[in-house]
């Protein structure tokens, strides 16, 4: 594995436990939308520890960016939220994977679906696309705990007011204060509803838990999506 010292020239808080580092790196990398890259941390006694984390932004081959969410008992996030600053050196390998990638050559509308921190790499896929492949539909469900815990949100808000992107965000536990629906688990009708019908051919993209990750495959599959056009990415 190929291993490259990056330097943070930019970060961002997401939310109170989430932040955005744009890495400057020593060698370009072309990566595709929703790939990750491993990032190792060296102690001063020689112990290293790598973790992969997702790209939420990969439109230039000088720069990157990567969104991490903090784990409490984590060994690499703590120090990527709280602790490196701007000009620090971090070191990285990558691009990987290769099946949860989106191709701004494919021509299919693109069905994104994602809970929590697993709008990251989606949102690699939303910024490729509207600088590669504008005029690609592209349609985002979005699930999370509370407003407060929404990445991207500015971002994400002025995509929707310019009609350049549909967005169906549910709240699971505390409800926005204009929200009409009660904070709950995005139900299968609800998800149907909302999404690009099977008839249209998307590829869907869903990202998040281990259980929310089966419970919207299981949904998409039962109102006729074939299998072989839903990609998952799954986390805990």
């Amino acid at each position: 594995m190929d291993w490259q010292i990056t330097t943070v020239v930019g970060a961002e808080m997401q939310t109170p436990t989430a932040r955005s580092l744009r890495l400057a790196l020593s060698e370009p990398m072309s990566a595709d939308a929703g790939a990750h890259v491993d990032i190792r941390l060296t102690a001063e006694d020689g112990y290293s520890t790598a973790r992969p984390y997702s790209l939420s932004d990969v439109r230039e081959t000088r720069t990157v960016e990567v969104t991490v969410e903090k784990l409490d008992d984590g060994e690499v996030s703590p120090y990527l939220v709280d602790v490196v600053e701007v000009g620090e050196p971090l070191e990285i390998s990558g691009p990987n994977g290769r099946w949860f990638t989106w191709n701004p050559a494919s021509t299919s509308p693109v069905q994104l679906i994602g809970g929590g921190s697993g709008i990251v790499p989606l949102m690699s896929m939303i910024r490729k696309r509207e600088v590669a492949a504008p005029s690609t539909p592209f349609n985002l469900v979005y699930s999370l705990r509370g407003p407060e815990r929404r990445y991207f949100a500015a971002e994400l808000d002025q995509l929707a007011a310019h009609d350049r992107l549909p967005i169906s965000v549910f709240h699971t536990r505390v409800a926005q204060q204009d929200d009409v629906r009660m904070p709950g688990r995005v139900t299968a009708a609800e998800l149907a509803a909302v999404t690009i019908a099977p008839e249209r051919e998307p590829v869907v993209y869903i990202c998040g838990p281990n259980g929310f990750v089966e419970y919207c495959a299981r949904t998409m599959l039962h109102v006729g999506h074939p299998a072989d056009r839903i990609r998952t990415e799954r986390f805990g």
